[in-house]
């Protein structure tokens, strides 16, 4: 969590960082038949053959796994949108996809982040070890004979 509690900023950077861990995730197998050969390029080096990047650190993971729960949150449309920007999609498609405007779409995918960092605070506000319970009945002072 950031030192001064979520901002829509902060959920759209973990959410882009969630989206970067599933993608380096590796694909998963079926079982079956398989190769233990090694895989070879099909591709000399150097003419444009992909390497696959590293594999993600346990704690990304976590991270994603934490910041994929905040997507249940939002509407299936908002997390549609959100999603996309996660995973660094120009606003120019994303507008041709979801058959909005520009504007429109950013006043969406901010407030989809709002409603995340607002539940999050509310919920950081709700664990913390200083604050006092509200609307716990007080020790009597006086009893009535």
């Amino acid at each position: 969590m950031p030192e001064r509690g979520w901002t829509p900023q902060a959920v759209a950077e973990r959410l882009a960082e969630a989206a970067d861990v599933l993608d380096r995730l590796p694909e998963p197998r079926g079982r079956g038949f398989y190769s233990l050969w090694p895989l070879t390029p099909e591709v000399p080096d150097g003419d444009g053959a992909r390497t696959r990047p590293a594999a993600p650190a346990p704690e990304g993971i976590d991270r994603m796994d934490e910041a994929l729960v905040w997507l249940a949150w939002l509407e299936p449309e908002e997390r549609h949108l959100v999603w996309l920007r996660a995973e660094g999609l120009p606003w120019k498609r994303i507008t041709y996809r979801l058959g909005v405007g520009r504007t429109t779409a950013w006043q969406r995918w901010t407030m989809a982040l709002l409603k995340i960092a607002t539940r999050l605070n509310a919920a950081a506000e709700q664990n913390r070890p200083d604050i006092k319970p509200v609307n716990k009945s007080r020790p009597i002072v006086l009893e009535v004979r």
